[in-house]
């Protein structure tokens, strides 16, 4: 998929090198077609690997996608160059007239704390408020997840024993829903997490459709509305170094972390992680651009509200959603 951008992004050149498709906004021009919009809230403290991540995924359609990155304003990012920041993110207050076919919200590594006390709890709960409105469909992540979980459903999260941090089996439960399709029966996603969801919740819960989940790690994926709500609770766009990252990050920090499961040959930390979660990835993410692309209205201004739409309960249709 030509992901459209702004020229001077620092993450085209490397998405180029690796010979991903990129169109600058000059190019786009020429084109007689309506591209995609995608919001991305990027709630990562080093929001340009995060960038990297999620364009490299969002990749492999064939329609433009129009990328536009919201920061928060009621907390200053510290991890990423303000200049940066200024010059490719927006905020909500400049966003918030704006509709978008999708809008992703990433992890954010405040998971300990309870929601509330977040910083920027007031304003995340009025993006998600607004995203029931303005835009067709919203990827959760991780974090993101958690917090949509609670704030759309009423699910509270649980504080696990120990970190989840590995590459983790899953089983698909209903391959005939739709972000589910052309995935194997089994496939391995990476986790990085403190706590977990109230699974007892979810599954008493009429509007929560549970499409895949492993023995270790719980629900993983999650519909809702028709799949205008999405709920992963792992990080399927991670490149291959990110747990890598993590794990020398905590080991610096004295955290004394366990070895990521099912990540380094061996358990050997000195060695190369083994990547095998991109083409369920790609598959995730993809399903997701072509549910957009099917079912958001060619004006935007005609989005119908999320609560209207038909909801992925365990009582409705397991093949339309």
């Amino acid at each position: 998929m030509p992901i459209l951008v702004q020229n001077d992004l620092p993450a085209k050149k490397i998405l180029e090198s690796e010979n991903i498709f990129v169109m600058d906004e000059r190019r786009a021009h020429t084109q007689q077609i309506r591209p995609l919009q995608i919001c991305i809230l990027n709630l990562m403290p080093l929001k340009e690997d995060t960038e990297l991540d999620l364009l490299r995924v969002l990749s492999n359609f064939p329609i433009q996608t129009q990328i536009t990155f919201m920061k928060t304003e009621s907390y200053e990012p510290t991890h990423t160059a303000t200049s940066h920041l200024n010059k490719f993110y927006q905020t909500f207050s400049e966003l918030k007239n704006e509709r978008f076919d999708g809008l992703v919200i990433t992890g954010a590594p405040v998971e300990k704390m309870s929601f509330e006390k977040v910083e920027y709890w007031d304003e995340i709960t009025a993006i998600m408020t607004w995203s029931k409105t303005h835009v067709f469909t919203t990827f959760h992540i991780c974090w993101g997840a958690q917090a949509g979980l609670y704030y759309h459903h009423g699910i509270q999260k649980v504080a696990l024993e120990k970190k989840i941090s590995g590459i983790y089996e899953h089983r698909v439960l209903h391959h005939k829903k739709m972000l589910m399709r052309g995935m194997d029966d089994v496939f391995y996603i990476p986790h990085s997490r403190y706590t977990g969801i109230d699974e007892a919740a979810v599954a008493q819960n009429s509007e929560l459709y549970v499409c895949a989940s492993g023995e270790e790690v719980g629900s993983t994926i999650i519909l809702a509305y028709s799949s205008r709500q999405i709920f992963v609770l792992g990080h399927t766009e991670y490149d291959r170094m990110e747990l890598d990252k993590e794990y020398k990050r905590d080991m610096k920090a004295g955290l004394d972390p366990d070895i990521p499961v099912n990540y380094y040959p061996n358990d050997d930390p000195s060695r190369g992680p083994l990547l095998r979660w991109r083409s369920v990835s790609n598959c995730l993410y993809t399903n997701w651009l072509h549910f957009m692309y099917q079912g958001t209205p060619y004006e935007l201004n005609n989005l119908t509200p999320v609560e209207t739409d038909c909801y992925a309960g365990k009582t409705g249709s397991t093949d339309q959603i």
